[in-house]
């Protein structure tokens, strides 16, 4: 019976050792962790209203070139930070752009919370 009790207490020590490794590998709620497929429609979708959001607002005519580089951060919603180059005119320039996005507020699906958190100028290499 004692050696019936140590076995399940070994196993249950093991497998909270092994839980809890998984758990640091996994992402950290409010950290930023890296988008996997900058491909994916969603984010270009999020790349295009940061950046039809910022030629409204300031009154430019940027166009997307390339995402290249992008994470996320789990708050109330999404933030999404992302390095993106465009076209501004003949020049190619590169910027970070900050979106919050919370899909849905509540109960309420047809309310979609998107905002521009920031759009800035990324100096020397992106």
């Amino acid at each position: 019976m004692r050696l019936l009790i140590l076995a399940a207490a070994a196993v249950l020590l093991l497998l909270k050792v092994l839980t809890a490794g998984a758990a640091r590998r996994e992402a950290l709620l409010g950290g930023w962790n890296p988008i996997k497929d900058l491909s994916n429609p969603f984010v270009g979708e999020i790349v295009g209203f940061a950046i039809k959001t910022h030629n409204d607002e300031a009154k430019t005519g940027l166009v997307l070139e390339k995402v290249v580089r992008g994470e996320t951060q789990v708050v109330s919603g999404t933030n999404y930070r992302l390095v993106i180059q465009v076209k501004d005119g003949a020049e190619t320039k590169n910027f970070e752009a900050v979106v919050f996005d919370a899909g849905r507020v509540g109960d309420k699906s047809w309310e979609h919370v998107r905002r521009l958190r920031s759009f800035k100028p990324v100096l020397g290499n992106a």
